[in-house]
């Protein structure tokens, strides 16, 4: 009984230390950071109409389609993936002249067959669309593979 309680309490304090390296989100596929009232971000759990977007339907495995989802992303300029765990990408982009960056989290739900996505500016309070179009050319192109 001692040993199992053992391993049970290491277990768990790793659990722990994981999760809080891993920072707030990364072990959560149900839900996105949520946007802040400004006009640079976007997703698809946005309360607020403007910053509303369409999940990215998808057919076959979670895994499949998260796959599909990581070769779109890779494929884009100045873009690294900073979190890849089942069900869940962090992604950084970086703009060409000053390298700002947006991040974006996608949720990839296999009982709804739909990405969650959410992506917005680190910094400043407008980024002229280009989060929205970003996330529709990554949903056109997902949808194109």
């Amino acid at each position: 009984m001692k040993r199992n309680t053992a391993v049970f309490a290491v277990l768990a304090a790793f659990t722990s230390l994981t999760a809080s390296l891993a920072g707030p989100n990364m072990l959560d596929t149900t839900s996105l950071t949520p946007c802040p009232n400004s006009r640079n971000c976007v997703s698809t759990q946005a309360t607020i109409d403007r910053q509303r977007m369409s999940p990215i339907p998808f057919s076959g495995s979670a895994e499949q389609a998260q796959q599909r989802l990581e070769l779109v992303v890779e494929a884009m300029p100045r873009t690294t993936i900073v979190t890849r765990v089942p069900g869940r990408l962090e992604v950084e982009f970086r703009s060409l002249i000053f390298g700002f960056v947006d991040a974006a989290e996608f949720i990839i739900d296999e009982s709804t067959h739909q990405i969650q996505f959410r992506s917005g500016a680190r910094t400043g309070s407008s980024d002229f669309g280009v989060n929205r179009k970003r996330m529709q050319r990554i949903a056109a192109q997902f949808a194109a593979r």
